[in-house]
């Protein structure tokens, strides 16, 4: 199983999505992830912005969803946006 880490990008059947799950939980075959998509609908916070790769792609947080670690490859990190992504999921799950 591949090492990934929160706010670390990795490639599911050609999307890019951020793991979100916590590294102080203990390993799992599943891995809570969000996509990263060119054409969502933004609504504000809850979809921010993400630069990657020279992109800007949108976090489509109500996609939210557990996928087996072993068919993610890392391509990269977004942790220098890590606050922004925590606030879309506080927002999913507190509506604030």
């Amino acid at each position: 199983m591949e090492r990934l880490r929160r706010f670390d990008v990795a490639q599911y059947n050609g999307v890019a999505m951020v793991v979100v799950e916590s590294d102080l939980l203990p390993a799992d075959p599943a891995l809570l992830v969000i996509p990263l998509l060119p054409d969502y609908p933004a609504v504000r916070h809850l979809n921010p912005e993400i630069l990657f790769d020279g992109q800007r792609l949108v976090l489509a947080t109500r996609l939210i969803a557990a996928v087996r670690r072993a068919r993610l490859r890392r391509a990269g990190s977004v942790a220098d946006q890590g606050d922004q992504i925590t606030r879309a999921v506080n927002v999913l799950m507190g509506g604030v």
